[in-house]
């Protein structure tokens, strides 16, 4: 393919997607992005506005939007038109669909996932062609929506995670005056916003956006107009989610400030946002100051956006009782606070790890652990940045009871001793007995041992948060986030090796002979 030099016009070329220079197409993508962040830090909003649509019309923004719709995980669930982008002759063609002059995005396919609480999620998922379209107006309009964020605000941000919310909270709790504990928890936050208010304050080319809104969906061949809210689904519906809710943070620090007139009683009320989407929890070191003042400013807040707090969800908590965020519990003890994974979300994880192990009954044994070691991880490195040891071993016990049970009713008929169970399922790994383990000879005649992890040898590490104002589109913060994902992979490497030095690792080596118990 020919190398487009002019970000803002379209190829007519034929498209060889397996030869676009990506790194190109980044760079040149990504000085626009940085254009637009100056701008918004300017306050030059008709600057804004031209590079936005600089952008959203530029060639090199259509490929990246069309990688991004095919690569992730939703790739291969279709919308109402059954359609699917897999070959890279369909993806060269999809770039010249995403033509401005029109445009009309067809209804949303509607599913229901399961919620923890029993209820059902509604999901509304675009075609590819809306997809891609609304990741081209993404990449204008998450720049701005960076520069303008509260700065302690978690979800939906690049570099950002639930570690920085919780570790926000530790920071706020630890040792300080917020004592009491606003938990705040936006009913139906996607299902409810007001289309008017993002049609008057969101800014993306309001046409565009009208019709994403207003596009309907299908629920069982029936067409359902929308009236409010914004699909959960949608790949900018996040992003249009955070861009109603900040301002929050600011209208805190406007009633209770921390510097000039008033910084005095703004200090002692001692009020703090953190955020992670629509669940958030505002510190302060006075119950009645939750009660009468905050509590009001965020209905008055929300009210004006066409929503409203939970009112099962929502409570005030003295941080000596605890509370629930994230899937963590924080609870303050003394001077101290001390963070481990929740109890509903310890139950939560047991009771599917249980129904995977009771669903596998007659799987094979390597076939158990690869399912079960991916789960293992993702559980134990999202908590491994808090107080999470003690509950890593209750879980460790828990599964090898559980395994324990699933090989003995394996060999039930004909009966085999427990003695014969422990040495066929289990072996030692170093110093520590009763490793759930299985051999799997390869057709090059190599034996692999498959061990199953052990959430106890995960490493606890200390989340470093990240600074409340670094923009990952500002040229200033370049050199921070190159650092930071330094020190993360640091992290993660030696957490690797930690993990292979103690024998918890998926596959070692061994001989065909012996379990080594």
């Amino acid at each position: 393919m020919t190398t487009a030099i002019a970000a803002g016009a379209a190829s007519r070329e034929s498209i060889d997607w397996d030869a676009i220079p990506w790194q190109a197409v980044e760079a040149v993508v990504s000085r626009l992005q940085t254009r637009i962040v100056k701008a918004v830090k300017e306050g030059r909003w008709g600057k804004v506005k031209a590079l936005t649509r600089l952008l959203t019309r530029s060639f090199y923004g259509k490929l990246l939007a069309v990688r991004r719709v095919t690569e992730n995980k939703g790739s291969r669930t279709p919308g109402v038109d059954g359609q699917v982008w897999r070959r890279p002759q369909s993806k060269a063609k999809a770039v010249s669909l995403l033509r401005q002059r029109g445009y009309g995005p067809k209804p949303l396919r509607r599913i229901l996932i399961p919620k923890s609480n029993g209820k059902m999620r509604p999901l509304g998922i675009p075609t590819m062609t809306d997809r891609a379209m609304q990741a081209l107006h993404l990449l204008a309009l998450d720049p701005i929506a960076e520069t303008c964020a509260d700065p302690n605000s978690y979800g939906f941000r690049r570099g950002r995670s639930t570690a920085d919310a919780i570790e926000q909270c530790h920071i706020l709790l630890h040792g300080g005056s917020d004592r009491w504990i606003f938990e705040g928890d936006i009913k139906s936050c996607f299902d409810k916003i007001g289309h008017d208010w993002l049609l008057a304050n969101i800014p993306i080319e309001r046409a565009i956006l009208r019709k994403w809104l207003k596009c309907g969906y299908l629920d069982k061949e029936a067409f359902h107009p929308t009236e409010e809210g914004t699909p959960q689904g949608g790949i900018i519906s996040p992003v249009l989610a955070n861009l109603t809710l900040d301002g929050l943070e600011r209208r805190l620090r406007t009633e209770f400030p921390t510097a000039g007139p008033g910084c005095g009683q703004g200090r002692k009320a001692n009020v703090h946002l953190v955020r992670y989407a629509d669940d958030f929890v505002i510190t302060s070191s006075s119950k009645e100051i939750l009660e009468t003042r905050v509590r009001p400013l965020v209905e008055e807040f929300l009210q004006q956006r066409g929503l409203e707090l939970s009112a099962e969800k929502t409570s005030i908590t003295h941080s000596s009782k605890g509370f629930d965020f994230l899937g963590q519990n924080v609870r303050a003890y003394g001077d101290k606070t001390l963070i481990r994974p929740s109890d509903k979300n310890i139950k939560t994880f047991l009771t599917n790890i249980r129904a995977l192990v009771k669903l596998n009954a007659q799987a094979t044994t390597v076939g158990l652990i690869a399912q079960l070691n991916p789960k293992l991880r993702g559980w134990a490195n999202y908590h491994r940045h808090v107080h999470s040891k003690e509950t890593f071993a209750r879980i460790d016990t828990a599964l090898f009871k559980c395994l324990w049970q699933w090989a003995l009713r394996r060999h039930r008929t004909p009966h085999k001793s427990r003695t014969w169970v422990a040495d066929k399922y289990f072996c030692t790994v170093g110093r520590r007995r009763w490793r759930f383990f299985a051999d799997e000879r390869l057709p090059d005649g190599t034996v692999f041992r498959h061990i199953l992890l052990l959430a106890g040898r995960t490493a606890i590490r200390r989340h470093i948060k990240i600074r409340g104002d670094a923009n990952p589109y500002d040229p200033a913060w370049i050199g921070y986030f190159k650092e930071r994902k330094k020190v993360q992979r640091s992290s993660a490497q030696s957490t690797t090796i930690s993990n292979q030095y103690t024998g918890t690792s998926d596959r070692s080596k061994t001989s065909a002979s012996g379990n080594g118990r």
